[in-house]
């Protein structure tokens, strides 16, 4: 087992259950996530690994509750996008942490900023809803900080998908997503048998969390569920910078 402190072991647990919290039900409820096993860790890329197969545990329970409702030409169309991404992301490992996730959170608040924009003031927009900046993005996010969530959250709500269908198809695009980075982190070395012991314990509170989260969903009419979204999105991305 890996040698953590009650209070690490505490925040472990925490980021699990909302995690799984945020993977069947309110997407952005684990914006704290990231920073948090930062902390609990002390190092910002391993920490990535730690998280990583928690994330993937995650995914299958939100597929399996969500596998009829996902919309496929959305997945499709982001693609070809991602991939570009995840190049660039695994390119850019080499970087300081810390500059990379300030150019993550400069992209989201960007994308943030255009989204409000065309939410306000449709009439005005001459930006098309396009996948290329999306998929580039959260490729690119996800593979040096786990934090596509707020891009793909952007995008999605953009396509004004109802709840289930939000959520079905952003749960099968971080799946495979999820999968395609184990090689990825595999060779930059973030996995590690402390960072497999410490998946293992902490697979209880990832479990509850995924049963909470399905019955917090049916309680969020889709107004609040999609202001929920935005605010989350944003204080999320105000973390990238701290």
């Amino acid at each position: 087992m890996p040698d953590l402190s009650v209070w690490q072991w505490v925040v472990g647990a925490v980021c699990a259950f909302a995690m799984g919290v945020a993977k069947t039900g309110v997407p952005g409820a684990a914006v704290f996530v990231a920073p948090a096993m930062v902390l609990m860790v002390g190092d910002a890329r391993q920490a990535a690994g730690w998280l990583l197969p928690v994330l993937c545990l995650a995914d299958l329970f939100a597929i399996y509750y969500w596998r009829r409702h996902a919309d496929v030409k959305q997945l499709l169309r982001l693609v070809p996008w991602v991939v570009v991404g995840m190049a660039a992301g695994a390119m850019a490992l080499s970087l300081d942490e810390r500059i990379l996730r300030k150019m993550v959170g400069v992209i989201v608040l960007v994308m943030l900023a255009i989204f409000l924009f065309r939410r306000l003031r449709p009439r005005w927009v001459l930006i098309p809803h396009h996948p290329a900046p999306y998929g580039a993005a959260a490729g690119f996010a996800t593979t040096v900080a786990n934090a596509a969530g707020s891009v793909m959250n952007l995008y999605l709500l953009g396509m004004r998908l109802p709840k289930r269908e939000f959520i079905a198809t952003g749960a099968w695009f971080f799946f495979v997503i999820n999968l395609a980075k184990i090689p990825i982190y595999q060779y930059h070395g973030l996995f590690s048998r402390e960072s497999f012991a410490f998946n293992a314990a902490v697979v209880a509170p990832t479990v509850a969390g995924a049963l909470t989260g399905r019955w917090l969903f049916e309680h969020i009419p889709q107004k609040a569920f999609e202001m929920l979204i935005i605010a989350l999105t944003l204080v999320a991305t105000l973390a990238l910078f701290r």
